[in-house]
């Protein structure tokens, strides 16, 4: 389903939204049926008891006719409208599943250039808004128009003339109305597009706490958020000023019939045209077309926000998931054990930006250790991005024991990898949590064992929670160097073929440091090691050193041979005191 960002969807659109609901939904227009055959039938039942009271003839059976009617009538609209609560939280509830799996497997490129603050809006406020497109949108407007068709039927047949003063005047305010509510489509999304920007700005304020406590920076960024907050103000009243004419329309041509109705009315029964009857039978049927009417138009207005904030979950969810382009459906067979990986010319760009790596052509053998080293910008942690397949190549050919990483489905390409970004990310839960992340059958002595791999072990020992102790939001618990080597565990545990770790030291002191090295040697002879490193100390003893400049090889060796033949390795080396 392809929607036009610059036209939001119709209600064709909702279709697919509430076909789970189908069979609640017919038993809700059923009821609707049936209350609006309860109303409609209790002014003809008012017009008879006045009629026989006029002839003075027995009226108890049509009063406990009526009586049943009126309670027969709030039975089922309360019946229909808890339907219709319990259909549309169910629709926001599979909305927001939808929603939320399909955001988890958007393409990386996609968090590159959508704001975070934004996407959350649309999993939570967006969504919130498809609840009034059922409960006071959609229901509202099909009930209202049965009950104006069968009021207006009614009506007509009472009496003409009447009908004919009362279609002109209430015609006039609906058409009205309905040009005014046709606005409120486009000035809803609108609305929705500036709480967006809203939440990205809480959002990035809130992520940012503690810099810009230190930089003295909360009057300026509270002056950033009170900002997009009113802006979100000034969209949101836009909305109100236009939803609020609705009001006042129906109102006056409630009340502009009521008084018509009266005065014709009151002249036919005076010219012996119509009973007392039909007239109180009239006016009856005109409050059961004015209301729906009024309540209709509210309704449309409602599903003119709805459908706007529809707009912006399709745009959402008509992006392609990653892995919609995997070339095959049955992957080749991989071996078992350690495999090589091998860049042929590879090329890449990021979109929208210059190439940042130029035919890069080397390969790292099974059960080996191979480092990327070079100063920064070079695309060390591209190579690593391109490995899982975050991105693909755009020139050249990436190759995992032999077979092009685009033939691998990513989910069984990333079965044979281990993954440690650079910023080692922990999520916020518990320290077990953590590690299951990737290896949810582990047991709690697997999971004990890979961190004293680490040097991580006094984490569940100084607690009396043991490995149900919590790390905090984004790890703040823990200090930078027990982040990274956690995240490094994560990976161990799952006992991948290649480890592909982005800086796995960079926040680590001389000890820590060891003792990870000491590690990544204990794990290194059964997996293939693909490393990249600013620390040349923690990869002096790598079988494979590939340097790194502008994008392109420059030279490929052991630490000894770069030493002599590449002076930038050299260069970074007498930096960092490894050669004098």
């Amino acid at each position: 389903m392809t929607t036009d960002v610059g036209r939001p969807p119709g209600l064709a659109a909702l279709l697919p939204y509430l076909r789970a609901h189908r069979g609640t939904l017919a038993v809700v227009g059923a009821l609707s049926l049936v209350g609006a055959a309860a109303s409609l039938g209790q002014p003809l039942l008012t017009r008879a008891v006045l009629d026989r009271m006029t002839a003075t003839r027995p009226i108890g059976a049509l009063v406990v006719l009526l009586v049943a009617l009126v309670v027969a009538a709030a039975v089922v609209g309360g019946l229909r409208d808890y339907l219709l609560q319990r259909t549309a939280e169910g629709l926001v509830l599979g909305t927001r599943r939808r929603l939320a799996g399909h955001l988890l497997r958007l393409p990386i490129a996609e968090y590159d250039r959508r704001r975070t603050g934004d996407l959350l809006s649309r999993v939570g406020s967006d969504t919130t808004l498809l609840r009034a497109v059922v409960t006071s949108g959609l229901f509202e407007t099909v009930t209202g128009a049965v009950m104006v068709l069968g009021a207006g039927t009614a009506m007509l047949l009472l009496d003409p003339p009447l009908f004919g003063v009362t279609l002109a005047a209430v015609g006039v305010g609906v058409g009205f109305a309905l040009t005014v509510a046709r606005r409120v489509r486009g000035l809803a999304r609108r609305a929705q597009e500036r709480v967006g920007e809203m939440t990205s700005a809480v959002e990035r304020a809130i992520s940012a706490a503690r810099t810009i406590r230190a930089s003295r920076a909360e009057e300026r960024e509270a002056t950033a958020v009170a900002g997009s907050a009113e802006a979100a103000y000034a969209a949101g009243l836009r909305v109100a000023r236009v939803q609020a004419v609705v009001g006042p329309v129906g109102t006056v041509t409630l009340q502009g019939a009521f008084l018509l109705v009266l005065a014709v009315g009151g002249a036919r029964v005076a010219a012996g045209a119509i009973s007392v009857g039909d007239l109180v039978a009239f006016v009856m049927f005109l409050f059961f077309l004015v209301l729906p009417l009024g309540q209709a138009v509210h309704a449309y207005t409602q599903l003119q926000t709805g459908l706007g904030a529809l707009a912006r979950i399709e745009e959402i969810l008509d992006v392609p998931v990653e892995g919609a382009d995997d070339r095959r459906a049955r992957p080749p067979a991989l071996p078992a054990g350690p495999v090589a990986i091998e860049f042929d010319r590879v090329g890449f760009g990021y979109p929208g930006g210059p190439p940042v790596l130029h035919e890069v052509s080397f390969t790292v053998p099974p059960g080996t250790r191979t480092a990327l080293v070079g100063p920064s910008g070079a695309g060390k942690s591209t190579l690593l991005a391109l490995v899982e397949r975050f991105y693909e190549v755009t020139g050249g050919t990436l190759r995992l024991a032999g077979t092009d990483v685009r033939d691998l489905p990513r989910d069984v390409l990333r079965s044979r990898l281990g993954y440690v970004e650079q910023e080692a990310p922990v999520l916020a839960g518990t320290l077990r949590e953590n590690l299951l992340i990737t290896a949810p059958d582990a047991t709690d002595d697997e999971v004990r064992a890979v961190l004293a791999e680490v040097n991580l072990g006094h984490l569940a020992d100084r607690s009396a929670e043991g490995l149900g102790v919590q790390v905090g939001e984004g790890g703040v618990l823990l200090s930078g160097g027990e982040r990274q080597r956690l995240a490094i565990a994560r990976a161990l545990l799952a006992g991948p073929p290649v480890l592909l770790l982005d800086e796995p030291t960079s926040n680590l002191d001389a000890r820590n440091e060891a003792a990870l090295r000491r590690a990544i040697d204990a794990v290194a002879v059964r997996r293939t090691l693909l490393i990249v490193a600013h620390r040349l100390s923690t990869v002096v003893d790598a079988d494979q050193i590939v340097v790194l400049d502008g994008g392109r090889v420059v030279a490929v060796g052991t630490h000894d041979e770069l030493t002599g033949t590449s002076p930038l390795y050299r260069e970074l080396a007498t930096h960092q005191l490894l050669v004098s």
